[in-house]
């Protein structure tokens, strides 16, 4: 008798990032700096990888066009920028 081993196909595991929500997203902080000058950041792209990427008010507003049509979802905290500044703390 002649035993054949066959593979068993092993289910499919999900290995999808998917990202956190924007309005569920941690608040930045000072300790968050922008990847591309190493200023504070107030603004979080979530790309549809999962992938973060944090920018300054300005490298965040120059990428905005570029991360939208990338399907990124976006968390922008510059108006921080204009109450610190309104209250003297800027």
């Amino acid at each position: 008798m002649q035993v054949c081993c066959a593979r068993v196909e092993e289910p499919a595991v999900e290995t999808t990032i998917r990202p956190v929500p924007t309005d569920a997203a941690p608040s930045l902080t000072l300790m968050d700096r922008c990847d591309s000058c190493g200023a504070q950041a107030f603004f979080r792209a979530t790309m549809p990888s999962g992938t973060q990427l944090l920018f300054c008010g300005h490298h965040g507003n120059a990428h905005r066009p570029a991360l939208v049509a990338a399907g990124a979802a976006l968390h922008d905290e510059t108006d921080r920028l204009t109450i610190a500044r309104e209250s003297g703390f800027g």
